[in-house]
């Protein structure tokens, strides 16, 4: 980073993760298919906890949320906007976020707050029921540059690409603030939906761009791992391609840094992999650390949260992660 701005705001649903975990059965007797995202509605959620053998853990969430979490355990500034209920999910939530050492930056709505059912089987893979609830009434006038102000990075969820008016919305009023934009593509749908307004908002922008290898695919158009680094190097000035157990291709000012992923146990669940990668990124990139270093601490941070479940890293897996500095 260019100055001394440190601290790292995101902006993104505010939604609690019930996380189960369960057999493949149960997942079908739901009537979904192993591994994808399903959006229900509260009804649904509320049914699914009654079949369940087990009360849930309850945890806040959403991906942009789930950065800043990581951030604030860091022992970074970060501050995350969003919108809840006014409802015990929604205390939960306010009450994860300010014991991870993040500022609360929260409007409330007498919505229940969004949730996320997600439910891993043995084999670490989750499949995820999802009630945005009060989370899509974020208003794109409440969306200020005053909530970016001594940002020195926004992250933007790549789900907001649904919403138009409020990532636009967002982009201009953290670019006013002054601000660097960082963009995670989300998933390959969200490429596929939102492409016209995508290439407007990555072009005009968008200063730190993360894509894994389908999202890269969806936004490139190449599988090859050469040609999609390319692609992504020409969008944004710095790009990041992760490739999963291979690790990472960082590509900053021209340069390309490939980054070995970290290796030890097999994964519990990859909730939240790509969340907390970027949380060590762009911790290790306001506080002026290397390419190679941001990279080994987004490895660092995704490997832990893989071997436990859900998306929160316990202080033993921080503890090896801070040893790395």
């Amino acid at each position: 980073m260019v100055d001394n701005k440190k601290k790292i705001v995101g902006i993104g649903s505010a939604l609690v993760d019930l996380l189960l975990k369960a057999e493949d059965d149960w997942v079908a007797s739901l009537g979904a298919e192993k591994g994808g995202m399903t959006l229900v509605d509260n009804e649904f959620v509320e049914d699914a906890l009654k079949k369940a053998k087990h009360p849930p853990e309850v945890v806040s969430g959403g991906s942009a949320c789930n950065t800043i979490v990581g951030i604030g355990m860091l022992g970074g500034q970060a501050s995350f906007v969003g919108k809840c209920g006014e409802d015990e999910f929604g205390r939960i939530f306010t009450s994860d976020l300010q014991e991870s050492g993040v500022e609360p930056l929260l409007f409330t709505s007498s919505a229940p707050t969004g949730k996320v059912l997600s439910v891993v089987t043995p084999d670490a893979q989750r499949t995820m029921f999802t009630h945005l609830g009060a989370s899509t009434e974020l208003d794109p006038q409440m969306i200020t540059p005053k909530l970016f102000e001594d940002a020195a990075v926004v992250v933007v969820e790549g789900y907001l690409l649904f919403n138009p008016d409020l990532i636009m919305a967002t982009v201009q009023a953290a670019k006013t603030a002054g601000a660097k934009i960082s963009l995670d593509l989300a998933s390959f749908e969200v490429v596929h939906n939102s492409r016209a307004l995508l290439d407007k908002i990555v072009a005009e922008y968008v200063d730190i761009l993360i894509a894994n290898e389908d999202e890269a695919e969806a936004y490139c158009g190449h599988r090859k791992e050469e040609k999609a680094v390319a692609r992504l190097m020409e969008n944004a000035p710095t790009a990041i391609l992760k490739v999963g157990e291979r690790g990472c291709f960082i590509c900053c000012d021209r340069e390309i840094y490939r980054i070995k992923a970290q290796t030890g146990g097999a994964p519990l669940d990859t909730t939240g992999a790509g969340d907390l990668w970027a949380a060590g990124f762009l911790w290790g990139l306001v506080n002026n650390y290397s390419m190679e270093k941001c990279g080994e601490l987004g490895s660092a941070c995704g490997y832990e949260v893989c071997q436990v479940l859900g998306a929160k890293i316990p202080e033993a897996g921080w503890q090896r992660i801070k040893s790395l500095l």
